[in-house]
Order: structure tokens, then C-alpha cells, then sequence
């Protein structure tokens, strides 16, 4: 085993490590303070992702010998962010984090399931996406219209160095957010010393509390995005770089491990894409078996970040909060922008998808539950009943 490790593995799993924590954080700290944690539950959360998933792509790495590289869900985060406070707050939206994170793990143990959710049409998975998506989009340009001196840098940091090198764009949009918070807002003097006492990792058990609203609004749609947008995505990115993996045994790990951080806070870990593409490819190690390393070295660069997750929380709380949207609007425009493409893309479906995207984005909820339950429902209808009658007509 020690054998197989070598210092272009080293470097990749810790580039790895640093671009999945780097550009998405901002996106899962807002989404679990959308739900109505408070930053120390926020904190506890991001602590809880951040490790679960390092060592949940350690224990399947070194287990497999292959590079399963695993991310927080992102999308999730979004979808959290749009979703806003439910009935019972934050202990509600843990509930269905466990009951999101059961599901998960039943996909992957009970086929039907696992077939069931890759049989949801994916123009509409791709279309509740990118509904859950926009509304975080938006936010670079209402932070430059609140203040321009303070927005602009971080969108053209994530321009200019993106122009360059796309992955690096949201870690230095990230580097411009902590230069505009340090030199141009006004922080109390004591504040930096109170960074401090935030270097013990934040550790916040939540009792959970269940509810249909929260399982409905939360745990369903988040159950979808998160295998759709991430566990069978990250299948495939595997066996484009032509590993095999058996898929089951995958996603009931990252739902038992989704499991392990529910109660503090954590919404889900899953399968990564992105970042499963540096640990597979030839970057990571001529030798395909010999790559895992990479996500081994990455799984441990996660667990390093979470145990500094309050250090990280503290600091974002002193920010104006639509200048960490902003972080969070950027991370997300290359989501949103391929979503929305996949959505689109095929006329048939376009009309469904339209409606799935409108009715996400609305933000609107009915009976307690959010948009995204109802636009993907009224797209499933709709293209159900297109297919229907052009099945009468022939």
C-alpha cells in the first residue's frame, strides 16, 4: 500500500482537498444558516461535512484501491439556502437530514430505489437544479449594487484569475473576500483576538426533531439533488477514467457517513464530481492504480479543514452576509450555467423544464413545503401528460 504513494499523489490530494473546501464552503454555511442555525450550529455543521467526508473517502479509497473522492453536497447547501426557516427550525431540518441520509443509504442497498431516482427525467432533475441555483447567483450583483467597493473585487478576482485557470476562480474570489473583510470593513478591535478562541473545533449536537413539512421541503428534494447532481455523476466520472466501482455499496457509505453528521449539523456528503476528476485522472498519477492516494491525502486535507471550521465560521460572521453570498452566487455559476443547458437542451422536455425551473425558483411554498417539491411535481405531471397525449395520437 505505502508503496503505491508518491509526491504527485501528495499534491494532487492536497490541491483536492483545498478547491472542495475553498469553493464551496461559503455555499454550505449559508445554506445551513437558511434553515435557522445559529453560526455556532453553522460552525458544528461545517465540522461535521468536512470530516465525515475525509474519512469517508480514506475508509473507501484504502478499501477499493480506487480514487472515490467525496464532497459535501453543494447543491444541497443551495437548495438549504432557497428553502428558508421550516416548521420546528433548525432541529426540524436535522430530522430530514437524517431521513435524507436513510434514504441514501436504502438506494444504495435496495436497487428499485436507486433505479427509481435514476429514472427521474433528467432535464427536471437538471431544471429543480438550477431553480434552487439561481437565486444564489444572483448575489455577486446585488453585493456590487449594495456596495461597489466592496463587491466588485471579489467578481473581478473571480473573472481575471478564472479567465486563466477556471479552478482556481473561486479560491481567489475566496483570497479578494478575506482582503475587502480585513482592509475594507470596519471590524471591532477585539475581534480578530476572539478569532482565538474559535481554534477548538465547533461541536454542536442537535436533537432532532420530524416533521412532514421539513421532510418534504428538505429531506425529498435534497434525497434528489444529491444523487442526481453528485452520487451518479461521480459514478460516471469513474468510469470515464475507466474505473468500475459497484455503485450500491458507494452510495450506502456516503448515506451511513451523511448519517454519522446529521445530529451535528451536517446536511449531506456524497460522491464528488469535480473533484473526483483531479484524483482519477493522469494528474493524479500516470498509473491508474496507484491514484487513489490522491483521495486518500485529500480525504485527510478535509478532515484538517474541518477541525478548523470555527476559526472559518467566526471569520465569515464578520462579514456584511451578501458579501460571503457573493462567494457562495460565484461557486455556483458553473452549476447553474450546466444545469440549465441540460434542462434546456432537449425541445420535448423543454416545456416541463420551464416549468420545474419557474416554479424552483419562484421561491414560493405551499402547505409548508418549498418550491423545489412542487416544481419538480408539476414538471413530472406536465411532461407525463404531454407523453400521454402524443401517445393517443398515434
Amino acid at each position: 500500500m505505502l508503496k503505491d504513494f508518491s509526491l504527485q499523489s501528495l499534491f494532487m490530494g492536497c490541491l483536492t482537498a483545498f478547491v472542495g473546501f475553498a469553493s464551496s464552503f461559503a455555499v454550505i454555511i449559508q445554506g445551513l444558516k437558511g434553515v435557522g442555525a445559529t453560526d455556532l450550529e453553522a460552525g458544528s455543521g461545517l465540522m461535521a461535512l468536512s470530516v465525515s467526508m475525509g474519512v469517508c473517502a480514506i475508509v473507501l479509497s484504502l478499501a477499493t484501491r480506487l480514487p472515490i473522492s467525496i464532497a459535501w453536497s453543494t447543491p444541497g447547501g443551495a437548495l438549504l439556502a432557497t428553502t428558508g426557516a421550516v416548521v420546528g427550525g433548525f432541529p426540524a431540518a436535522v430530522g430530514a437530514f437524517i431521513v435524507c441520509a436513510l434514504l441514501i443509504v436504502i438506494a444504495g442497498l435496495f436497487k428499485p430505489l436507486g433505479r427509481a431516482v435514476a429514472a427521474i427525467p433528467a432535464p427536471l432533475a437538471n431544471a429543480m437544479l438550477s431553480g434552487v441555483i439561481i437565486g444564489l447567483c444572483f448575489a455577486p450583483v446585488k453585493a456590487i449594487s449594495a456596495d461597489l467597493w466592496l463587491g466588485l473585487p471579489i467578481v473581478v478576482a473571480w473573472v481575471v484569475i478564472g479567465s486563466f485557470k477556471r479552478l482556481f476562480a473561486v479560491p481567489a474570489a475566496l483570497v479578494a473576500f478575506v482582503l475587502v473583510l480585513v482592509f475594507g470593513v470596519d471590524i471591532p478591535p477585539d475581534a480578530f483576538a476572539a478569532l482565538s478562541k474559535s481554534l477548538a473545533p465547533p461541536v454542536e449536537f442537535v436533537l432532532p426533531v420530524f416533521n412532514w413539512q421539513a421532510l418534504v421541503s428538505i429531506a425529498l428534494p435534497l434525497f434528489i439533488v444529491t444523487m442526481a447532481s453528485q452520487n451518479i455523476p461521480g459514478i460516471a466520472v469513474l468510469k470515464v477514467n475507466r474505473y468500475e466501482p459497484d455503485p450500491g455499496p458507494l452510495f450506502a457509505a456516503t448515506g451511513l457517513f451523511s448519517l454519522f453528521s446529521a445530529p451535528f449539523g451536517g446536511h449531506a456528503v456524497n460522491l464528488a464530481a469535480i473533484t473526483a476528476a483531479m484524483c482519477a485522472g493522469e494528474d493524479a498519477h500516470p498509473d491508474p492504480k496507484r491514484r487513489y492516494w490522491a483521495a486518500v491525502i485529500g480525504g485527510l486535507g478535509y478532515v484538517i479543514f474541518g477541525l478548523l471550521a470555527g476559526v472559518v465560521t467566526a471569520f465569515v460572521a464578520l462579514a456584511p452576509p451578501i458579501l460571503i453570498q457573493a462567494v457562495a452566487g460565484l461557486a455556483l455559476i458553473g452549476a447553474f450555467s450546466g444545469s440549465a443547458v441540460a434542462a434546456f437542451q432537449a425541445p420535448e422536455t423543454r416545456e416541463a423544464a420551464a416549468l420545474t425551473f419557474l416554479i424552483t425558483a419562484s421561491g414560493v411554498s405551499f402547505g409548508g413545503i418549498s418550491g423545489a417539491f412542487w416544481g419538480l411535481l408539476a414538471g413530472g405531471a406536465m411532461l407525463a401528460l404531454q407523453r400521454a397525449v402524443a401517445l393517443a395520437k398515434k
